[in-house]
């Protein structure tokens, strides 16, 4: 128990500095998130928590994209910069997560069924329902959408109890550090796009 609390509490650490260079619009998010999501595919899979333990695996796959996407440049030298989605795509992207929660829905379901003793998710509608809002908040920071934190606020407020009642404290606590730093992020990001935006209208 000691052992897994120390695991666990080595990926806090590294989760909240990932969130933290997010913020901060830090190219650090990612190798920084690349260590917390390895550790917890491990916790989540010993937690029975299953689609959590799937979205971590694709945070693995978003970071390293994430990391190649915030460090190339264009051919004026120019990074990729904040933007906004327009109603249009904030309206895909709802129904993207709607289908997306659906179908690990379903599939944790399935999974139930067909092995209830080592795929027995335990609240697998709530697992469901902050792994689609977190799978659409980690593609939206690959290319630094603004409404990316929109998606983490609500998976947040979501993962809070889920873990608090799973026994992993330190894991909750963290998530609400992640509210914090998200609200933060989401008033950040708003400002630098607002910023940008009027130096282009000069």
């Amino acid at each position: 128990m000691e052992s897994f609390q120390i695991i666990e509490s080595t990926a806090v650490v590294f989760g909240i500095l990932s969130v933290w260079y997010a913020y901060k619009e830090n190219i650090w998010v990612f190798p920084f998130g690349i260590i917390n999501v390895l550790i917890y595919i491990y916790i989540c899979i010993s937690a029975q928590l299953y689609a959590n333990a799937g979205i971590n695996a694709v945070y693995f796959i978003t970071n390293v994209y994430g990391w190649y996407n915030w460090s190339r440049t264009d051919e004026n030298e120019e990074s990729i910069q904040i933007s906004r989605n327009t109603n249009k795509q904030n309206l895909l992207w709802f129904l993207l997560a709607i289908v997306l929660y659906g179908l690990i829905v379903w599939i944790l379901r399935v999974a139930n069924q067909h092995d209830p003793v080592y795929l027995n998710s335990i609240l697998p509608w709530i697992d469901a329902l902050n792994t689609s809002f977190f799978l659409c908040a980690t593609l939206l920071m690959t290319v630094k959408k603004i409404e990316n934190w929109w998606y983490w606020i609500a998976g947040n407020i979501i993962s809070i109890p889920v873990y608090f009642s799973q026994g992993l404290y330190l894991t909750s606590l963290q998530y609400a550090v992640f509210l914090v730093i998200a609200i933060m992020g989401l008033r950040a990001w708003n400002n630098t796009w607002e910023v940008r935006k009027k130096i282009k209208l000069k």
